[in-house]
């Protein structure tokens, strides 16, 4: 009998390897070809001369001033900003866990706006605040565009978000009643939060902090706008490095600098959190928030929305007010003609553009990112199936520049040679989508109870029928969350897209840019026109997310 019941066992493991295996192959072959491949190829054709590694290239670069400098800085302000944000967004994320207030989901979505804005848009609006002619400017005779707090204000203006859904979520679910059994036993209110729901908050706000740093680590677009000649960050000299100077050996060198760094911080937070991860004690959120007590709670609440309104709020309304600067909305009539120059094309056609790229994108990331979420939910997963989970985040942390310009000098062959193909675009665009797509459907799918796929097993049912038919019911909301993240993600990707986007086929993040780049009122009048137009679309995205959001908060 036992001898029957090991064999049983080792049957149904060697089935359940066999179908983690085939669930993983296609996202494994889809970021072996559109990820792995590009960027290996672009640090070979940079290291590699006449058949020989220059690795001495590496010792090179690393002991050039102005190389060490961008490390300096790139590794500093995402430091300043990842604290700057916790600091000003940990205060937001109590307001959400702990308070019932009249409008409280309306915030909630305007403090989500800009986190799915592209990282142009970003730059964008606080150059029409802080920037030459600006609000700022206008008011006080105060510009903060040649200054690193512009770039700072705009990291926590992009990551305020973060902070508030990723520990927000958690904070909502933990028991008070510990909290106040402690306060019971003679502790004073910090002590009780810094003995009881800070250790417990832990995981999550490493988490945060983690995003946060990645995003500001591998900051593009927002540095490239207000960073101007005297700020540059790493993916920015990688750009630089690329497409204006052309030095391909120094770009190489920074992307193995940029895998490493970011390879490490993966590594440090999986190693961190292992160690602080305990069994919390969790209760729905909606017995947790009540209104706010007090004139403290009360002020507190004031002091969050007063905050949001100046860092998340105002920003937006300059850039739409710049944009409605020309009489009988003339920045908005002008991008319906073609100027000839930079856009053979005119620029209103980046917006239809921008869709079809992004709807073409997220079917892509929902099948790739569908798949390795369903892998990663099978039974019995060991350092193998954690591993792939940790290549599916690396095109968050890995140079996007490196990714969009790896796609041109390597998919340039038979059966390969996409340079000419549209579908180049939204392939690039998935690879930013498919971590999302991933971490938003895979609690759900772990919370399925796995004994309901036995059984339908049991019963005769082929794999693809038990996805169908106990799966998919329970998961269909957060497919539809996840295919509107990756919708967003994809229609504002930037890094990658400015590379391989064709000039008579611009996207919407790629006009800005380039408007930006050139001189004249018009220009910078158009290109808060474009903004305020991709705005919108993401702010479209993210209220149909809202609708879509499950009842209980948890993670992105």
């Amino acid at each position: 009998m036992d001898l029957a019941r090991t064999e049983v066992r080792t049957r149904k493991g060697v089935k359940n390897a066999a179908a983690r295996l085939g669930l993983m192959a296609v996202p494994v072959a889809f970021f072996a070809v559109f990820f792995a491949y590009p960027v290996a190829a672009i640090v070979t054709r940079g290291l590699k001369t006449d058949g020989t590694w220059q690795l001495g290239r590496i010792t090179d670069v690393l002991t050039q001033p102005d190389i060490r400098h961008v490390l300096w800085f790139t590794t500093w302000q995402a430091l300043a900003s990842t604290a700057l944000t916790l600091l000003v967004a940990l205060p937001g994320a109590y307001v959400f866990a702990r308070f019932d207030f009249p409008g409280k989901q309306i915030l909630r979505a305007v403090v989500t706006v800009p986190f799915v804005l592209p990282t142009v848009v970003v730059g964008t609006a606080f150059l029409a605040l802080v920037g030459r002619g600006g609000l700022l400017d206008e008011l006080w005779g105060v510009r903060l565009d040649t200054t690193v707090w512009a770039i700072l204000l705009a990291h926590v203006f992009f990551n305020y978000a973060v902070v508030v859904r990723t520990v927000g979520g958690l904070w909502a679910q933990l028991d008070p009643r510990q909290e106040e059994a402690a306060r019971m036993l003679g502790a004073s209110r910090l002590r009780a939060w810094r003995t009881v729901t800070l250790p417990a908050l832990g995981p999550a706000v490493a988490a945060a902090a983690l995003m946060v740093f990645l995003f500001t680590f591998t900051s593009f677009g927002v540095v490239q706008i207000l960073g101007g000649p005297t700020f540059s960050t790493l993916e920015v000299e990688i750009y630089r490095q690329t497409s204006e100077i052309f030095d391909l050996s120094t770009a190489a060198v920074l992307t193995l600098i940029q895998f490493v760094a970011v390879g490490a911080v993966l590594a440090l937070h999986a190693w961190t959190v292992r160690r602080r991860e305990t069994a919390l004690r969790l209760v729905d959120e909606s017995v947790t928030a009540r209104r706010p007590r007090g004139a403290g709670e009360w002020g507190l609440l004031a002091g969050v929305v007063g905050s949001v309104a100046v860092l998340l709020v105002l920003p937006l309304a300059v850039l739409v007010q710049r944009s409605l600067g020309a009489a009988d909305f003339g920045y908005y009539r002008a991008l319906t003609h073609s100027d000839g120059g930079v856009f053979l094309v005119a620029p209103i056609e980046a917006v239809g553009n921008s869709l079809e790229y992004a709807l073409a994108a997220t079917a892509i990331a929902v099948v790739i990112g569908g798949l390795a979420a369903a892998a990663l939910t099978r039974r019995d997963a060991g350092r193998f199936v954690r591993g792939f989970d940790a290549l599916l985040m690396l095109p968050l942390g890995v140079s996007a520049v490196t990714v969009g310009f790896g796609f041109l000098i390597s998919l340039d062959e038979p059966p390969l040679d996409l340079r000419q193909s549209w579908i180049l675009v939204p392939l690039a665009q998935a690879l930013v989508g498919v971590p999302f797509v991933v971490r938003t459907m895979l609690p759900v799918l772990r919370a399925v109870d796995h004994r309901l796929r036995e059984a339908a097993a049991v019963l005769g049912a082929s794999p693809w029928r038990v996805w169908r038919e106990v799966d998919l019911p329970m998961v269909r909301r957060a497919l539809l969350i996840a295919a509107g993240f990756a919708f967003a993600v994809s229609l504002g990707e930037f890094g990658a897209t400015v590379f391989i986007a064709r000039p008579d086929n611009p996207t919407l993040p790629v006009a800005v840019a380039r408007l930006l780049g050139r001189a004249g009122d018009l220009n910078y009048g158009q290109a808060m026109a474009l903004s305020t137009i991709l705005m919108v679309v993401c702010a479209v995205a993210l209220l149909v997310l809202e609708r879509l959001r499950p009842d209980r908060t948890g993670e992105f």
